[in-house]
């Protein structure tokens, strides 16, 4: 009897547990019912409008051009094309910015703690200026105020012929497989794992014996030999196709034009302000006790500053720093702006106003920036558990 009652008030309503799991059960309903009357309402007014739904529009034509795309594109092809080319574009600034804001708010962050007074306030004052004007302003500072204002291509700046910028943009040299390309990369991944495998022998030979041997002699002689000799063999691994004025612009080569050059610097310089307050902080979580044992030891400065601080400091780091890469994706749909062929000018401004499939061209645009997202928070949160304290 008492194991009866017992049972029965465990499913009554006066249990928490049980009133916590129907709260959640109708919140799915809920949640559920909503999501399927949105869905029925949006089908029921494209089907009285007599707009299809779906996505075999990818397989149509585009009739419009890109000015960047790295990978062959030309004016009729599909829009499944299209949405590579800004897929591709989109990923080509994220990562030209994360590589550059990265670089540039570390050494801001350090110049933030140098002892050197000039330094020190110059740092502060970048920081503080950049970081309190709103992004799309320093887009449009750097493509109206400084890149549409280069010379024309006939007065471009001309370095040995080879390099050539301009209003039009930067052109560049395009390196184009040669004879010898598939012997010289064995070469080199051949030269890579030898100079691994040599590295590891003396760090072995080093923590036996405590005598030093240096790798890196040999290494940069594999590097150079090796490929170099299949080269000699084979033929020349790469071509270069040189820029040439003809007419009012450069053909050939490969162009970095302005929108991408204007997205990069301000993205780069923006993000990099919060990224030196981010390096700042993380460098002066490290309790101060931890330079004065590196100094008594008789470390030198920048030996304590990576072998000692920074690994410390980057459990730190990691977290907001993988805030500051999502907002540079986030932020590069900022491109529109000024028509840098990114997935939001293409793909929910260019193909949306030709193929009106405003529902699938946003879906998929939104799905692109989330997808990139969650994979540069992956990543991160991988490279965070590698970097964090293990209890034993």
């Amino acid at each position: 009897m008492q194991q009866r009652q017992t049972v029965k008030g465990a499913f009554s309503l006066t249990n928490p547990a049980v009133r916590a799991w129907i709260y959640q059960i109708l919140a799915v309903v809920v949640v559920v019912a909503f999501g399927g009357y949105i869905l029925h309402n949006t089908l029921t007014n494209l089907s009285n409008r007599g707009i299809t739904s779906g996505f075999g529009f990818l397989h149509d034509s585009a009739g419009f051009g890109i000015v960047q795309h790295l990978i062959p594109f030309e004016q009729g092809d599909t829009y499944g094309r299209v949405f590579i080319v800004g897929l591709l574009n989109t990923l080509l600034v994220s990562a030209l910015c994360i590589v550059f804001a990265s670089l540039l708010g570390f050494f801001i962050g350090l110049s933030r703690l140098s002892d050197n007074w000039l330094l020190r306030k110059l740092s502060t004052i970048y920081i503080e200026t950049f970081r309190n004007i709103p992004p799309l302003l320093q887009i449009f500072f750097w493509y109206f105020a400084v890149l549409r204002n280069l010379p024309g291509p006939r007065q471009a700046v001309n370095a040995f012929d080879v390099a050539f910028l301009s209003n039009r943009g930067l052109y560049m040299p395009t390196p184009l497989m040669g004879e010898g390309a598939t012997a010289s990369l064995a070469a080199f991944i051949i030269a890579v794992l030898a100079s691994v495998i040599l590295f590891r022998i003396n760090r072995r030979h080093q923590m036996a014996t405590g005598e030093l041997r240096r790798s890196w002699p040999w290494i940069i002689l594999l590097l150079i030999v090796l490929p170099g000799g299949a080269q000699l063999v084979f033929g020349a691994a790469i071509h270069w196709d040189l820029p040439v004025l003809r007419g009012f612009n450069f053909r050939g080569g490969m162009v970095l034009i302005p929108e991408l050059a204007a997205l990069t610097l301000a993205l780069s310089v923006y993000t990099s302000t919060f990224i030196a307050e981010v390096i700042r902080s993380g460098i002066q979580s490290v309790p101060f006790g931890q330079h004065e044992a590196a100094r008594s030891l008789g470390l030198p400065n920048p030996v304590t500053l990576n072998q000692v601080i920074l690994p410390q400091a980057m459990r730190v780091i990691i977290p907001p720093l993988t805030s500051q890469y999502l907002n540079i994706v986030k932020n590069s749909s900022l491109a529109a702006a000024i028509g840098y062929p990114d997935m939001v000018s293409l793909f929910a401004g260019s193909v949306l106003n030709q193929t009106g499939q405003a529902i699938e061209t946003i879906a998929i645009t939104m799905s692109v920036y989330l997808v990139i997202s969650l994979g540069i928070s992956f990543l991160m949160n991988i490279y965070n558990r590698r970097k964090a304290l293990v209890e034993r």
